[in-house]
């Protein structure tokens, strides 16, 4: 098991500690620090700047999303980080949802495993630098004539550092999660319950086994964001998380499509997503903060004494996560790289 530092992206600002807690997770032996963006701060100006004050841990975004940028500029600007940062880059990618691409992107979100499957393919050509590039998909159409009739197959100027820079795909549905297998090199997932560790291995079996796929079970990589709370006090540590949880389950989407309210439903928590998503689209957030149950806090985070945390990191080392993403203070991330590294 590895542990990776999980940054984010920002609330209101940067916090003035961050370059602190990225030097000390350096020095405690954590593998990665990632960043990430939703619809403020983005995620590869942080992971540069930062980035450049380390020496040897990978530099993560999770997740830049398709919609920012055309698969061209995500691959220029992941040469560009992976040559300043000496090889230690892992693209995180992921289609968001319909709120976020359409709300604030301005941009279509229809058929987002299709979309992803062509934005890799591409990102994968212009990064191997073989040939130019010419892609003609349902999506995306490059090096061909366009509305001018002028467009032509271009390669990039720059040669990559590494010509296969390795990509991690966000994702949380069945058939995405079993295309991430297929297409990437590992896979971020945000909301992991332990018992459902056999449903997700399976998904992710279904994707290797299908002709292409990059990796194996062994050479795959599973990157989970487990958030940590340290507390001799069970319900006072889930208190801290229960804002986040009712935000994601209640109003990242809305009634009818919300991934994330629909990844706790199939872990057996539909009736209480039901309950906090109508608070929190009714305006009663106060309400559906209250309304998380402490054991769907428990489900996917570590929180309480460092006893209990300890134990239950070994149901953690057992499943197919390769890699814990670790937020928090400096204690947790001592915390953590005493139990686990």
């Amino acid at each position: 098991m590895k542990l990776g530092l999980q940054i984010g992206y920002w609330g209101t600002g940067p916090l003035p500690e961050t370059p602190a807690l990225i030097r000390t997770a350096e020095d405690l032996g954590y593998e990665s620090i990632w960043t990430a963006e939703a619809y403020g701060s983005d995620a590869l100006t942080p992971l540069a700047w930062w980035g450049s004050a380390t020496q040897r841990v990978k530099l993560g975004t999770s997740i830049c999303q398709l919609s920012a940028r055309s698969p061209s500029a995500m691959a220029m600007a992941a040469i560009t980080l992976d040559h300043l940062s000496g090889g230690r880059l892992i693209l995180g990618l992921g289609a968001s949802g319909p709120q976020v691409v359409e709300g604030w992107y301005g941009d279509v979100y229809a058929k987002p495993l299709a979309r992803t499957r062509e934005y890799v393919e591409i990102i994968r050509k212009i990064v191997a630098r073989d040939e130019r590039v010419v892609h003609d998909g349902e999506r995306y159409k490059i090096g061909l004539p366009g509305d001018s009739g002028l467009g032509k197959p271009l390669r990039s100027t720059v040669h990559p550092l590494r010509t296969d820079i390795p990509i991690y795909l966000g994702a949380e549905g069945p058939k995405n999660v079993a295309m991430t297998a297929e297409i990437a090199d590992g896979w971020l997932a945000l909301f992991y319950s332990k018992k459902m560790d056999k449903e997700y291995r399976e998904q992710l079996a279904e994707g290797f086994a299908r002709p292409g796929a990059r990796q194996t079970a062994d050479t795959f990589e599973v990157a989970c964001t487990v958030p940590t709370i340290v507390h001799d006090d069970v319900e006072q540590a889930a208190d801290a998380m229960r804002p986040f949880l009712a935000l994601y389950v209640g109003g990242m989407g809305a009634r009818d499509r919300n991934f994330h309210f629909d990844v706790f439903c199939r872990m057996g928590y539909e009736a209480e997503a039901t309950k906090i998503q109508a608070l929190y689209l009714d305006g009663n957030k106060a309400e559906a903060i209250a309304a998380v149950p402490t054991a769907m806090v428990e489900e996917i985070c570590l929180i309480g004494p460092r006893e209990k945390i300890r134990d239950e990191l070994e149901e953690w080392k057992e499943s197919c996560v390769t890699t814990l993403l670790v937020s928090g203070d400096e204690n947790i991330l001592r915390t953590m790289a005493e139990l686990v590294l």
